[in-house]
């Protein structure tokens, strides 16, 4: 169980999923640099990034939930959490994640997700089972069920974060495809850094 002193930012948990380098370049080195995607979700989320709340009929909508976690040992803002009214008269949330691309295969979009169903079941001693991602590309929501493995990949990876901050060292690049569209490329620099690849192999692709 961690503090309040102990908090990470719960968006770190998919830096970390996506790469652990640019998880350290941005929570341990604190570089940020905007590109063209990030600029877009920050925009997409400005628009719901209000606080407040509605109702429409048998659900309620509270926007910008500050929610923590002293298990996951991070804390955030939700965009949208709905509270559904069930049958027993009980208001169930179902926390809602906007994200500018589409869905991706991986994992790291619902770990968020999840991890922020878990802040909310601490913070209301309830249980959730489901939450939705809201892709910008496509225009509509991607239910997520909370299962057991999902809630495991969250805490493992929880712990590894923690671990990776507590450390104070930025891991070494690891040159993929997925660094291409990384708003730190430029600071990064995966081509030249990567321990992988030779300098003999880097000249050879510049000049190619």
């Amino acid at each position: 169980m961690f503090t309040e002193d102990d908090l990470l930012p719960l968006s770190a948990l998919q830096h970390f999923l996506f790469c652990e380098r640019q998880c350290g370049l941005i929570h341990i080195e604190q570089v940020w640099v905007e590109n063209l995607f990030t600029a877009q979700g920050r925009i997409m989320h400005e628009r719901v990034d209000q606080t407040g709340s509605e109702k429409r009929g048998r659900v309620r909508f509270a926007y910008g939930v500050m929610i923590r976690s002293l298990s996951l040992g991070v804390s955030g803002k939700a965009d949208l959490v709905e509270f559904h009214l069930q049958d027993d008269g009980l208001w169930l949330p179902h926390p809602v994640e906007y994200k500018r691309g589409r869905p991706k295969k991986e994992n790291w979009d619902r770990v968020q997700l999840c991890a922020q169903a878990i802040c909310l079941e601490e913070m209301l001693a309830v249980e959730i089972r489901k939450g939705a991602l809201f892709y910008g590309k496509q225009r509509r929501r991607q239910v997520v069920e909370f299962d057991r493995e999902l809630r495991e990949e969250t805490r493992q990876t929880a712990i590894r974060l923690h671990e990776l901050i507590s450390s104070g060292r930025t891991p070494p690049a690891n040159y993929s495809k997925r660094c291409e569209s990384c708003s730190l490329l430029s600071v990064c620099l995966p081509r030249v850094t990567d321990r992988k690849r030779s300098v003999a192999e880097y000249l050879q692709e510049a000049v190619s």
